[in-house]
């Protein structure tokens, strides 16, 4: 298996994150997948960097429109007519619905407002939310990015391989993960 000679060449504190990842998704036999509205494919596109990255990841979901959320990973219409695309539920309802439509056993979940323009008062250029969905719970983060469009989305999707990343390991220490 090339993956598994692959990581084991390199040791811990020479991994990228998308590298401790997949290591992590292989070890537990876990598969993943992605519904990325802000990212538009960059969290599933950085994973691919590692070689045999297919052993976990299948398929993935750019979810940039309203439509392409509720038809491709089943976020509720109510829910994005009450708290809008760029909220904590929708992020949630999208790792979730991906993790179930491409039967995976993990999901990462990324919609906020990259820039320059589309912020307002409320909900602010730079406001991103990322869920993390791991066997049947999600964790969902909010996240206030200050830099331009491009940085907004890389430390989107530095964040969202760090809450996976952290979210395998917190299934490690316990049978039972954490609440956050």
């Amino acid at each position: 298996m090339y993956l598994e000679w692959y990581l084991k060449e390199k040791t811990a504190s020479e991994k990228s994150l998308e590298e401790k990842a997949v290591e992590l998704l292989a070890e537990k036999k876990l598969t993943v997948t992605t519904a990325e509205s802000c990212t538009g494919g960059l969290i599933a596109g950085t994973l691919v960097n590692v070689p045999g990255a297919s052993e976990v990841l299948n398929e993935g979901y750019v979810t940039y429109s309203n439509e392409a959320k509720e038809r491709l990973v089943g976020v509720r219409h109510e829910t994005l007519e009450t708290y809008g695309a760029v909220s904590e539920q929708t992020a949630k309802e999208m790792a979730a619905g991906a993790a179930k439509a491409a039967g995976a056993d993990a999901a990462l979940s990324s919609t906020g407002i990259a820039g320059p323009g589309g912020g307002t008062a409320e909900k602010p250029v730079g406001l991103v939310y990322i869920g993390c969905y791991l066997q049947g719970e999600t964790t969902v983060k909010e996240f206030r990015f200050a830099g331009n469009r491009r940085e907004n989305r890389l430390r989107t999707v530095e964040e969202a391989l760090l809450l996976l990343v952290q979210c395998l390991n917190d299934m490690a220490e316990s049978p039972k993960r954490r609440k956050r």
